[in-house]
Protein backbone atom coordinates (compact mmCIF):
# COMPACT_ATOMS: atom_id res chain seq x y z
CA UNK A 1 0.00 0.00 0.00
CA UNK A 2 3.00 2.66 0.65
CA UNK A 3 4.48 1.74 -2.57
CA UNK A 4 1.18 2.28 -4.31
CA UNK A 5 0.26 5.62 -2.22
CA UNK A 6 4.10 7.26 -3.03
CA UNK A 7 3.57 6.24 -6.69
CA UNK A 8 0.48 8.84 -6.84
CA UNK A 9 2.20 11.03 -4.77
CA UNK A 10 4.70 11.26 -7.08
CA UNK A 11 2.54 11.21 -10.18
CA UNK A 12 0.66 14.09 -9.03
CA UNK A 13 3.41 16.16 -8.06
CA UNK A 14 4.50 15.91 -11.44
CA UNK A 15 1.13 17.12 -12.74
CA UNK A 16 1.04 19.71 -11.04
CA UNK A 17 4.49 21.08 -11.43
CA UNK A 18 4.53 23.71 -13.82
CA UNK A 19 7.93 22.95 -14.53
CA UNK A 20 7.79 19.42 -14.82
CA UNK A 21 8.26 18.53 -18.59
CA UNK A 22 6.48 15.07 -18.40
CA UNK A 23 3.04 15.09 -20.31
CA UNK A 24 2.67 11.41 -20.78
CA UNK A 25 0.81 9.58 -18.46
CA UNK A 26 -0.72 7.29 -20.46
CA UNK A 27 -1.15 3.40 -18.76
CA UNK A 28 -0.83 5.37 -15.31
CA UNK A 29 -2.71 3.93 -12.39
CA UNK A 30 -4.45 7.07 -11.26
CA UNK A 31 -7.19 5.44 -9.29
CA UNK A 32 -8.71 7.44 -6.60
CA UNK A 33 -6.46 10.47 -7.14
CA UNK A 34 -7.46 14.04 -6.57
CA UNK A 35 -7.26 16.50 -9.19
CA UNK A 36 -9.59 18.81 -8.39
CA UNK A 37 -9.11 21.76 -10.61
CA UNK A 38 -5.79 20.91 -11.95
CA UNK A 39 -4.61 22.24 -15.00
CA UNK A 40 -4.51 18.58 -17.46
CA UNK A 41 -4.87 20.44 -20.85
CA UNK A 42 -3.14 18.69 -23.27
CA UNK A 43 -1.60 15.67 -20.98
CA UNK A 44 -1.61 11.81 -22.23
CA UNK A 45 -3.69 10.05 -20.39
CA UNK A 46 -4.67 7.19 -22.75
CA UNK A 47 -5.78 3.81 -21.25
CA UNK A 48 -4.98 5.33 -17.59
CA UNK A 49 -7.01 4.00 -14.98
CA UNK A 50 -8.80 6.72 -13.35
CA UNK A 51 -11.40 4.66 -12.02
CA UNK A 52 -12.99 6.85 -8.81
CA UNK A 53 -10.80 10.03 -9.15
CA UNK A 54 -11.98 12.97 -8.62
CA UNK A 55 -11.18 15.58 -11.56
CA UNK A 56 -13.85 18.37 -10.46
CA UNK A 57 -13.64 21.56 -12.37
CA UNK A 58 -9.96 20.71 -13.62
CA UNK A 59 -9.12 21.74 -17.08
CA UNK A 60 -8.71 18.99 -19.56
CA UNK A 61 -8.56 20.89 -22.93
CA UNK A 62 -7.29 18.68 -25.93
CA UNK A 63 -6.50 16.00 -24.02
CA UNK A 64 -5.77 12.06 -24.95
CA UNK A 65 -8.23 9.95 -22.88
CA UNK A 66 -8.75 7.67 -25.64
CA UNK A 67 -9.43 4.05 -23.81
CA UNK A 68 -9.04 5.89 -20.28
CA UNK A 69 -11.14 4.12 -17.22
CA UNK A 70 -13.13 7.13 -15.71
CA UNK A 71 -15.40 4.71 -13.76
CA UNK A 72 -17.50 6.47 -11.38
CA UNK A 73 -14.94 9.81 -11.43
CA UNK A 74 -16.11 13.09 -11.19
CA UNK A 75 -15.51 15.57 -13.73
CA UNK A 76 -18.32 18.00 -12.42
CA UNK A 77 -18.12 21.08 -14.30
CA UNK A 78 -14.55 20.31 -15.58
CA UNK A 79 -13.60 21.65 -19.28
CA UNK A 80 -12.79 19.19 -21.55
CA UNK A 81 -12.85 21.49 -24.82
CA UNK A 82 -11.89 19.09 -28.13
CA UNK A 83 -10.60 16.66 -25.43
CA UNK A 84 -10.81 13.24 -27.16
CA UNK A 85 -12.33 10.25 -25.11
CA UNK A 86 -12.81 7.32 -27.89
CA UNK A 87 -13.83 3.82 -26.33
CA UNK A 88 -13.19 5.75 -23.00
CA UNK A 89 -15.80 4.04 -19.85
CA UNK A 90 -17.12 6.95 -18.50
CA UNK A 91 -19.88 4.48 -16.57
CA UNK A 92 -21.72 5.91 -13.82
CA UNK A 93 -19.44 9.01 -13.95
CA UNK A 94 -20.41 12.27 -13.16
CA UNK A 95 -20.10 14.95 -16.05
CA UNK A 96 -22.82 17.28 -14.28
CA UNK A 97 -22.21 20.63 -16.23
CA UNK A 98 -19.28 19.39 -18.02
CA UNK A 99 -17.47 21.59 -21.19
CA UNK A 100 -17.43 18.60 -24.09
CA UNK A 101 -17.68 20.92 -26.74
CA UNK A 102 -16.29 19.68 -30.16
CA UNK A 103 -14.96 16.52 -28.00
CA UNK A 104 -14.41 13.27 -29.42
CA UNK A 105 -16.43 10.54 -27.49
CA UNK A 106 -16.90 7.60 -30.19
CA UNK A 107 -18.26 4.31 -29.15
CA UNK A 108 -17.40 5.65 -25.61
CA UNK A 109 -19.49 3.79 -22.66
CA UNK A 110 -21.53 6.25 -20.77
CA UNK A 111 -23.96 4.22 -19.43
CA UNK A 112 -25.91 5.74 -16.54
CA UNK A 113 -23.56 8.47 -16.74
CA UNK A 114 -24.63 11.97 -15.23
CA UNK A 115 -24.72 14.69 -17.75
CA UNK A 116 -27.29 17.11 -16.46
CA UNK A 117 -26.38 20.70 -17.91
CA UNK A 118 -23.61 19.79 -19.57
CA UNK A 119 -22.27 21.47 -23.33
CA UNK A 120 -21.85 19.08 -25.57
CA UNK A 121 -21.90 21.68 -28.45
CA UNK A 122 -20.68 19.67 -32.08
CA UNK A 123 -19.08 17.00 -29.85
CA UNK A 124 -18.78 13.73 -31.41
CA UNK A 125 -20.72 10.66 -29.86
CA UNK A 126 -21.33 8.53 -32.47
CA UNK A 127 -21.82 4.85 -31.70
CA UNK A 128 -21.84 5.82 -28.26
CA UNK A 129 -23.74 3.79 -25.56
CA UNK A 130 -25.59 6.16 -23.22
CA UNK A 131 -28.41 4.09 -22.35
CA UNK A 132 -30.24 5.00 -18.98
CA UNK A 133 -27.55 8.42 -19.00
CA UNK A 134 -29.09 11.69 -17.87
CA UNK A 135 -28.53 14.67 -20.17
CA UNK A 136 -31.66 16.65 -18.60
CA UNK A 137 -31.14 20.42 -20.16
CA UNK A 138 -28.17 19.29 -21.94
CA UNK A 139 -26.98 21.58 -24.79
CA UNK A 140 -26.20 18.95 -27.79
CA UNK A 141 -26.82 21.56 -30.62
CA UNK A 142 -25.21 20.27 -34.03
CA UNK A 143 -23.98 16.89 -31.66
CA UNK A 144 -22.70 14.05 -33.84
CA UNK A 145 -24.99 10.79 -32.18
CA UNK A 146 -25.18 8.76 -35.17
CA UNK A 147 -25.63 4.95 -34.42
CA UNK A 148 -25.53 6.04 -30.45
CA UNK A 149 -27.54 3.92 -27.88
CA UNK A 150 -29.81 6.27 -26.20
CA UNK A 151 -32.36 3.48 -24.54
CA UNK A 152 -33.93 5.00 -21.33
CA UNK A 153 -31.90 7.87 -21.56
CA UNK A 154 -33.27 11.44 -19.88
CA UNK A 155 -33.06 14.65 -22.11
CA UNK A 156 -35.90 16.35 -20.67
CA UNK A 157 -35.50 20.15 -21.79
CA UNK A 158 -32.41 19.17 -23.23
CA UNK A 159 -31.36 21.15 -27.17
CA UNK A 160 -30.45 19.10 -29.67
CA UNK A 161 -30.78 21.73 -32.36
CA UNK A 162 -29.30 20.28 -35.77
CA UNK A 163 -28.25 17.58 -33.80
CA UNK A 164 -27.52 14.43 -36.09
CA UNK A 165 -29.21 11.05 -34.50
CA UNK A 166 -29.54 8.96 -37.89
CA UNK A 167 -29.90 5.30 -36.57
CA UNK A 168 -29.79 6.01 -33.03
CA UNK A 169 -31.69 4.03 -30.74
CA UNK A 170 -33.69 6.15 -28.45
CA UNK A 171 -36.08 3.46 -27.18
CA UNK A 172 -37.66 4.53 -23.95
CA UNK A 173 -35.61 7.41 -24.36
CA UNK A 174 -37.33 10.91 -22.48
CA UNK A 175 -37.47 14.31 -24.97
CA UNK A 176 -40.14 15.83 -22.76
CA UNK A 177 -39.99 19.76 -23.32
CA UNK A 178 -36.48 19.23 -25.70
CA UNK A 179 -35.90 21.29 -28.45
CA UNK A 180 -35.51 18.71 -31.64
CA UNK A 181 -35.12 21.60 -34.19
CA UNK A 182 -33.65 20.63 -37.30
CA UNK A 183 -32.77 17.68 -35.39
CA UNK A 184 -32.11 14.57 -37.57
CA UNK A 185 -33.94 11.14 -36.93
CA UNK A 186 -33.28 9.44 -40.31
CA UNK A 187 -34.24 5.74 -39.25
CA UNK A 188 -33.99 6.56 -35.18
CA UNK A 189 -35.92 4.37 -33.41
CA UNK A 190 -38.18 5.60 -32.01
CA UNK A 191 -40.11 2.40 -30.17
CA UNK A 192 -41.72 3.95 -26.34
CA UNK A 193 -40.06 7.29 -26.95
CA UNK A 194 -41.60 10.58 -24.83
CA UNK A 195 -41.98 13.29 -27.01
CA UNK A 196 -44.47 15.34 -24.86
CA UNK A 197 -44.05 19.42 -25.82
CA UNK A 198 -41.56 18.37 -28.03
CA UNK A 199 -40.19 21.23 -30.60
CA UNK A 200 -40.66 19.92 -33.64
CA UNK A 201 -40.00 22.70 -35.95
CA UNK A 202 -38.54 21.12 -39.27
CA UNK A 203 -36.95 17.76 -37.71
CA UNK A 204 -36.39 15.06 -40.32
CA UNK A 205 -38.30 12.11 -39.14
CA UNK A 206 -37.48 8.58 -39.23
CA UNK A 207 -39.29 7.52 -42.52
CA UNK A 208 -36.87 10.79 -43.88
CA UNK A 209 -39.88 13.20 -43.89
CA UNK A 210 -39.65 16.65 -42.51
CA UNK A 211 -42.03 17.64 -39.58
CA UNK A 212 -44.48 20.28 -40.11
CA UNK A 213 -42.73 23.20 -38.50
CA UNK A 214 -46.11 24.49 -36.96
CA UNK A 215 -46.84 21.36 -35.18
CA UNK A 216 -46.40 20.03 -31.53
CA UNK A 217 -46.72 17.19 -30.63
CA UNK A 218 -48.61 16.33 -27.16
Amino acid sequence: MKNYADKQELILSQIKDKFCQRRDFSGCDLSGIDLRAVDLSGVNLIGADLQGANLCGSVLTSANLNGANLTQANLRGANLYEASLSEANLINADLTHTNLCRASLWRVQCNGCKLWGASLCDADFSEADLTGATLIEASLIETNLVRANLTSAQLCGAILLEANLTEANLTGADFTWANLTKTNLTDANLHETRITYAKLRDTIMPDGTIHDPQIVIF
